[in-house]
């Protein structure tokens, strides 16, 4: 979950705390100039600063491929990540990403289409919810897996690039068309619904991203929510892989209203050399906010970081159950450091809840557990995901575990998140 630090204190602690010569990737970007950029603000800002290597950053390729070879891997095996400044620029100010405008998880076996979004190529091209690839530029899934190039096969997102893509829908025969990239708009909320659950009335929004326009977009869900009187609500965020900690902190406090008004959401803890920039992130006062008494948070592998921090700092102030999957496990977060046409998000900071807690690197488990399923629509309350929501809703309880040893192994399968490629790739899960 990255976090911008003003300009200012980009400007003093990349200046005034390192030599000149550790700016000239600033106005020098050749390949080693680069490098060492990275290398010096690792040094000065990556939460695991002690566990870099004395490597020589000249020998490497690349700034992205010094990154991999210093990276602390035993918790820091894909978080820190390089990006191209115009696509993180583009994603966090305006929700758009150069892309067919999908997601396509991969479980192993198949590939499928998880969501689309409206006015993409992927929508125009009639791929919907369920649709199972069978070719991807003229190869099968099965060859793409064996490969272990499923992370790659739609390949760069870059606008004009080609895609031909051959696919089974739910329904009707199977289907082949030629898609061409372009950029695409991420609704960052897309569904808000009311459901009537023993004379209650439930809210119910599909929230996908943590980026600027994020903010108008909640306030307008729960404003709506509000009017129609909603007392509970199911929070949907089983493709969110973060965003922005200031959309964190705008979305909790439309949660937690009153009752957390002015409490700690979370706590920055930085590396020994930044202590100064450790601080509290309070809950703020909405107007809108539904003053939750609780809260339902569907998950899969794929809900991650500000997604996380959501589930981790409200749970010391209210009930907090997690439907659906373990999410991925990301309590750190990244300060985006601009360099030439770069950006470099190296882990800058971990974030503690009110009672300090923030060891969840390998997620936060299910409360009820439920599948991810892709045969019907989002805000279907015969979706299993959903469906679980309500029977906790309704009866204060988890619906018992049954398995069906004679089904076979894909069926129980838990459906993985996309393949994790590049860093903000990682946060979308989209092509």
């Amino acid at each position: 979950m990255p976090k911008r630090l003003p300009i200012a204190l980009v400007c003093f602690a990349l200046g005034a705390a390192v030599s000149p010569s550790r700016l000239e990737a600033q106005s020098t970007c050749t390949v080693p100039t680069q490098n060492r950029f990275v290398r010096d603000a690792l040094f000065e800002y990556y939460y695991w600063n002690h566990e870099l290597p004395a490597t020589n950053p000249s020998t490497f390729a690349s700034p992205q491929a010094y990154l991999e070879a210093v990276r602390y891997k035993p918790l820091d095996s894909t978080y820190s990540y390089i990006a191209s400044r115009a696509d993180q620029d583009a994603l966090y100010s305006a929700s758009q990403f150069i892309g067919l405008g999908m997601t396509t998880p991969f479980d192993g076996v198949e590939m499928r289409v998880s969501e689309v979004f409206p006015d993409s190529p992927a929508s125009e091209a009639g791929l919907k919810r369920g649709d199972r690839f069978l070719t991807v530029n003229g190869r099968t899934v099965a060859d793409l897996a064996a490969a272990d190039q499923i992370a790659t096969a739609f390949g760069p997102h870059e606008e004009g690039v080609d895609v031909v893509l051959e696919w089974r829908p739910l329904e009707g025969p199977d289907r082949k068309a030629t898609l061409k990239k372009r950029v695409v708009t991420i609704p960052p909320v897309q569904a808000t619904k009311l459901y009537e659950v023993d004379g209650r009335k439930v809210g119910y929004i599909v929230f996908r991203t943590f980026v600027e326009p994020s903010v108008a977009a909640l306030d307008d869900s729960f404003n709506a929510l509000r009017d129609a009187g909603a007392t509970e609500l199911v929070l949907d965020l089983r493709y969110n892989g973060g965003g922005l900690v200031s959309v964190a902190q705008h979305l909790a406090s439309l949660i937690g209203g009153d009752r957390t008004n002015g409490k700690v959401l979370a706590e920055y803890v930085h590396n020994d050399r930044h202590r100064e920039l450790n601080s509290k992130l309070l809950f703020q006062p909405k107007p809108n906010a539904l003053n939750l008494n609780r809260l339902v948070v569907i998950t899969t592998r794929a809900s991650a970081s500000a997604s996380e921090l959501i589930i981790n700092g409200l749970r010391p102030y209210i009930p907090v159950v997690v439907v659906g999957d373990r999410t991925y496990g990301k309590p750190v977060g990244q300060y985006g450091l601009p360099f030439c046409d770069k950006v470099l998000n190296a882990v800058s900071f971990v974030l503690k809840n009110s009672q300090g807690e923030a060891d969840y690197f390998t997620g936060l488990p299910a409360t009820c557990p439920a599948g991810d399923a892709l045969e019907r629509q989002l805000g279907d309350v015969e979706e299993a995901s959903l469906k679980e929501a309500i029977v906790y809703l309704r009866t204060g309880a988890c619906t018992p575990a049954v398995v069906d040893p004679s089904a076979p192994a894909s069926a129980r399968r838990v459906r993985s998140a996309v393949q994790p490629t590049d860093g903000w790739q990682q946060l979308l899960g989209a092509q």
